[in-house]
């Protein structure tokens, strides 16, 4: 190939690319955005059941408040190294000690003129009468702490507590909660159970899937701190707050549910949970707020979006939107 027809074909590739940088940009700027933040109590680390909405699943939360269960574990692990490494070694003390001894005896004899290594030879003869007896001690030591472990009662394996004996699952049968109890250093996962809803919850669901887009169109943080949880408003808020400070201003219409399937509902204590896999088509554009020119996004043609949005209630209060996950 000549280099006129790769200079030509260069040209060409330039002029695709320019092209391909006019078409306007899909807007991520809305409540969710393809990201996934919130959280979903105890399942926050699970992946919601997959449906027939959202068939590959959900991507895990990429920032959440809920703290994960492994942190617990971890602390304490590090703690105890750290406390093991801070231990005095009892041979480093030893070693130390009889250098430091030999040292002492060897300058005695220098200054008293009998030499030092005639002190040395004294101080060692002393020295091995003390090391037998350090010997023997420390046999005895080995002994006692070694029957004193045989007497004491199992520890959980992270948090170092002593479980009591009906903690552990009963013989020949598998126990999921109690081996996560153990897990957890003695602490047991919350207990949860499947609840059935009714066609009111899901009326509300879609009721909030209009409110919150809406309510994040307009900037109302009164309206979104009413409907979200103080963990999705503070996320919400920031966003905001960074289209602000840049001069943007994101706006959302027209929204539209499409196809909606509950992936999993159930109870914690006095809190209930649903997570639904929603379909839904919007108009999301994003707009320089002094001028009114769009930024990003087509304020014209709609776009659909498939998300897992997880709501949360007191028992019997209003449901409030908890998380939001992108599809795997």
């Amino acid at each position: 190939m000549s280099l006129i027809s790769l200079a030509r074909r260069g040209r060409y590739v330039a002029v695709l690319a320019g092209a391909l940088l006019l078409v306007p940009i899909v807007a991520e700027a809305r409540p969710g955005g393809g990201k996934g933040f919130g959280s979903r109590g105890s399942r926050t680390e699970q992946a919601p059941a997959r449906t027939d909405t959202a068939p590959n699943g959900a991507q895990p939360f990429q920032r959440s408040a809920q703290p994960s269960p492994a942190a617990p574990a971890a602390a304490g692990a590090a703690s105890a190294a750290a406390a093991q490494a801070a231990r005095p070694s009892m041979a480093r003390n030893l070693m130390m000690g009889l250098g430091a001894g030999l040292l002492g005896a060897g300058l005695f004899g220098l200054l008293s003129g009998s030499g030092f290594f005639s002190g040395l030879a004294s101080m060692a003869g002393m020295l091995g009468f003390l090391l037998q007896i350090a010997l023997i001690g420390g046999a005895i030591w080995l002994a006692l702490r070694f029957f004193r472990r045989r007497s004491e009662p199992q520890l959980a394996a992270a948090g170092g507590a002593p479980l009591p004996r009906d903690a552990y699952p009963p013989q020949g049968q598998s126990n999921q909660m109690a081996r996560m109890g153990m897990m957890g250093g003695g602490s047991s996962a919350p207990q949860t159970q499947a609840i059935e809803l009714s066609g009111e919850d899901f009326n509300a669901f879609e009721t909030l899937l209009t409110e919150v887009n809406a309510t994040y169109s307009n900037e109302d943080e009164a309206g979104l701190r009413r409907i979200t949880t103080p963990e999705m408003f503070g996320y919400f808020d920031e966003d905001l707050s960074g289209n602000a400070r840049k001069g943007f201003v994101d706006r959302v219409s027209d929204v539209k549910l499409l196809q909606g399937d509950l992936a999993e509902a159930w109870r914690e204590g006095s809190m209930d949970y649903a997570t639904v896999a929603m379909r839904f088509s919007l108009i999301n554009a994003l707009y320089e707020r002094a001028s009114g020119k769009v930024v990003e996004g087509d304020p014209r043609t709609p776009q659909e979006v498939t998300e897992h949005w997880t709501f949360v209630r007191e028992r019997d209060g209003a449901w409030k939107l908890s998380g939001i996950q992108a599809t795997a």
